[in-house]
């Protein structure tokens, strides 16, 4: 049988907090700091709106984010509360407030607070640090002011990190507003920080985005657009990490949009991932390519329309050495020579941890050329390629080939063809036949003694 560990005392206390909302808002004046965190931590997850309020006009820390905790389908509702109780008036009720950083981005890598401030860190790891409205630039102008009398403080100033999807929906446009508002109502004392910003039809955002300083911006996505407007976002995001562009329309590879394009590239110094989806190029990702940085970590090129060619400069190339992500799904790999593709997987043995062909019209005779090239990739930990017409004597010998690769945890295989009446018809699968094929496939995992690594299909 098993026994769940008895509470704490700190758990029994916290719990009773919640259970007595009135008690819970009259404590924060009392209760010591390190309690906050677990406090909020519960709140949070219990929806206790009216705690999270309080405990934002309260917060005894420089900075708060959200980012590691789960919240799920309550993240709107629970994010508006947060906001609507930043710069909250005199209330003896709630001790003075020291918080400066709120982040309600999904950043994973924070923990709810930052440690205490030493003179050898910044006050909070998350702090923005290119925008002139920046708490950092803000409180150093203040400092080195000559024009500040001695005796009067500085005014409060505040950071709001968030990520955003501007995508017309009144669930977004309402939070949207709520921010513009929060930070017409601080009178210039709040920094509004976009870190992540997702845009669907761009030509329809454009008074949403003169409220944005881009320069916060670290990952971009912009979906249905065309290129000469996507140009206007990327010399304003100069700091990007991550850029997806989907559907983008491009008239001509020879004219002055795409090479302006090409130049925004160059200056992305501190790029790491870059995704291009319908985005054709055929013929010509050598030109992206070598702008890129050398230290990409992220490549995705599903439904490019990639060519041999392409494939051949993208095994040559220094960008595509150092690989972790790769997808190159939706490009037809049916060349007889599979040359290209088996050298940059060599090439990205050492790197490689996530790989996708989905939909590469790959065969059984492509496969069994890329399997040993596959086997070498030690770090994968992913391996995706559904979609493919292979048999299943093929899909049990890439199975032998991938048992051995210890970090592989996540298999994603492609119906063998015999489950189907005909292949290209979704309608027309055998769903016992299927049944079969999970059926061996989970006694040659247990033989292998890999039932650590799952293996997923899909049938729609």
């Amino acid at each position: 049988m098993d026994f769940k560990e008895p509470p704490t005392l700190c758990d029994t206390a916290i719990q009773c907090l919640l259970h007595h909302e009135p008690l819970a808002i009259q404590a924060l004046q009392e209760i010591p700091g390190e309690l906050f965190v677990p406090l909020f931590t519960a709140a949070l997850k219990g929806r206790h709106e009216k705690i999270l309020s309080a405990m934002v006009k309260s917060w005894p820390f420089f900075c708060l984010h959200v980012g590691p905790l789960s919240m799920q389908e309550a993240q709107p509702t629970l994010w508006k509360v947060m906001v609507e109780s930043l710069f909250p008036a005199e209330n003896p009720a709630f001790r003075s407030p020291k918080l400066r950083i709120l982040d309600l981005t999904q950043h994973p890598g924070c923990k709810t607070k930052c440690p205490v401030i030493t003179t050898t860190c910044k006050p909070c790891v998350r702090s923005c640090a290119y925008s002139e409205r920046s708490l950092m630039k803000v409180q150093s102008q203040c400092s080195n002011s000559s024009s500040e009398s001695e005796g009067q403080s500085p005014k409060t100033t505040m950071e709001l990190l968030v990520s955003l999807s501007l995508d017309r929906s009144f669930r977004e446009n309402e939070y949207f507003a709520l921010l513009l508002s929060k930070v017409e109502q601080s009178l210039g004392s709040l920094h509004l920080c976009c870190r992540d910003l997702r845009i669907k039809n761009l030509s329809e955002c454009r008074s949403a985005l003169s409220h944005l300083d881009l320069k916060c911006v670290s990952h971009l996505a912009v979906v249905k657009a065309s290129l000469i407007s996507v140009l206007s976002l990327l010399e304003q995001a100069v700091n990007l990490d991550s850029l997806s562009l989907s559907k983008i329309t491009c008239r001509s590879f020879n004219g002055r949009a795409f090479r302006n394009f090409l130049s925004q590239l160059s200056c992305k110094d501190h790029l790491k991932e870059l995704s291009l989806s319908s985005f054709c190029l055929t013929d010509h990702l050598e030109h992206v390519l070598r702008v890129l940085p050398a230290d990409l970590d992220f490549l995705q090129l599903p439904f490019c329309e990639l060519s041999y060619s392409d494939f051949k400069f993208l095994s040559q190339c220094p960008q595509a050495n150092h690989l972790k992500l790769l997808d190159i799904s939706n490009n037809s790999i049916c060349w007889e020579d599979c040359e290209p593709f088996y050298c940059l997987l060599e090439n990205l043995s050492g790197t490689l941890q996530h790989l996708a062909i989905n939909h590469c019209l790959l065969t059984d005779a492509t496969l069994s050329i890329l399997a040993p090239a596959l086997s070498r990739c030690s770090h994968l930990r992913l391996f995706s390629f559904s979609s493919n017409p292979i048999t299943m004597p093929m899909l049990r010998r890439i199975l032998e080939y991938l048992t051995p690769m210890t970090q592989l945890k996540y298999v994603i295989y492609p119906i063998p063809v015999h489950c189907y009446e005909r292949w290209h018809g979704r309608c027309s699968l055998d769903p016992q036949k299927l049944g079969a094929v999970n059926a061996q496939l989970k006694i040659m995992l247990q033989e292998a003694e890999r039932e650590d690594m799952r293996w997923i299909t899909y049938t729609g």
